[in-house]
């Protein structure tokens, strides 16, 4: 009788779990419902106008001017009268994401990565229109040449991109400490220094 109940115990033991490693990012892939409505993201929606290649090496005030120009022209002449956000602009304080939307209005998969160190430039102050946010970007080729692209995107208002300005500037601060620390920067240099090529005009 002893053995039999043993038996029985035996068969009824459910099996130990397995543990599973997760990087915290991929915590939430492990949700039964999509990935993207239930992570909340801080970034502004936006329409990306596009990248376009720029020259030089210095970038002082108004050398966005031009290239958004070009972009504003193709976006005005492809749009319909009502163009919605395409993009989530979420800047963090080493990178940027630029998240695309679906036709509903939410963040898919694809997702374009910017290095906050690689930006040379950005401005809210254009002459086309108040609401453009801009930044010039280097970047590297898959034979470690680069190239200057400046990408823009349309805010919903001025004050938005005004506030995508300031944010870019306090995410390039914390990136520039972060690498002075690590002695990739002299020290002699200064946040102003290096960050007067970061423009938000308040006016």
């Amino acid at each position: 009788m002893l053995k039999t109940k043993l038996n029985v115990l035996t068969l009824r033991k459910e099996p130990l779990p397995t543990v599973i490693f997760h990087e915290p990012e991929a915590i939430e892939l492990c949700t039964t419902t999509p990935l993207m409505k239930t992570r909340n993201h801080t970034g502004c929606k936006v329409t990306y106008l596009g990248k376009v290649s720029t020259t030089g090496m210095q970038f002082l005030s108004g050398c966005t001017e031009k290239p958004v120009i070009e972009l504003w022209k193709k976006h005005t002449l492809a749009r319909e009268d009502i163009y919605p956000a395409n993009a989530l602009l979420e800047i963090r304080p080493f990178q940027v994401w630029l998240h695309h939307l679906d036709l509903k209005g939410e963040a898919t998969v694809h997702m374009d990565t910017f290095q906050v160190a690689r930006i040379a430039y950005c401005t809210a102050d254009h002459n086309v229109s108040p609401n453009i946010f801009a930044w010039v970007y280097r970047e590297i080729n898959d034979d470690l040449s680069y190239q200057m692209d400046c990408h823009a995107v349309e805010c919903e208002s001025k004050l938005e991109a005004k506030k995508l300005a300031h944010a870019m500037m306090e995410a390039f601060k914390k990136t520039f400490h972060s690498m002075k620390s690590d002695g990739r920067i002299h020290r002699n240099s200064s946040s102003e220094e290096m960050s007067h090529e970061f423009e938000s005009d308040d006016g």
